[in-house]
């Protein structure tokens, strides 16, 4: 099972260690790139998502549409990124299109820069 760069899994982020770290069983978006997805790399870098949708919060949440086996819409919590444990991701839910994909990636710059 290998997670690919934009795709949607469900993830389990159980522990968590602080108040302010998003946990519990939910999708998250695979933010990493293929070449170490594809690879023995023993973590992937992903942001959760949350169906508890805050509507305007760009660049800090991206809402996605329903789709596949995501079955509500959601807010990608771009500012929660965190590498995980290969085994926690436990099956795969969807994917982004390349679009989606840029523009994620273009608000996670503007958080950084």
């Amino acid at each position: 099972m290998t997670a690919s760069r934009g795709e949607i899994w469900l993830a389990n982020l159980n522990p968590v260690k602080k108040n302010n770290e998003i946990g519990k069983i939910r999708p998250v978006f695979v933010f990493q790139n293929d070449i170490l997805n594809q690879s023995d790399y023993p973590t992937t870098i992903v942001l959760p998502l949350s169906t508890q949708l805050i509507d305007d919060a760009q660049p800090i949440r991206m809402r996605i549409q329903k789709r596949e086996k995501l079955k509500e819409d959601s807010d990608i919590i771009i500012t929660q990124i965190r590498a995980i444990d290969n085994s926690r991701l436990i099956e795969y839910l969807a994917s982004t299109t390349e679009e989606e994909f840029n523009r994620i990636k273009t608000l996670f710059l503007e958080i950084i820069e």
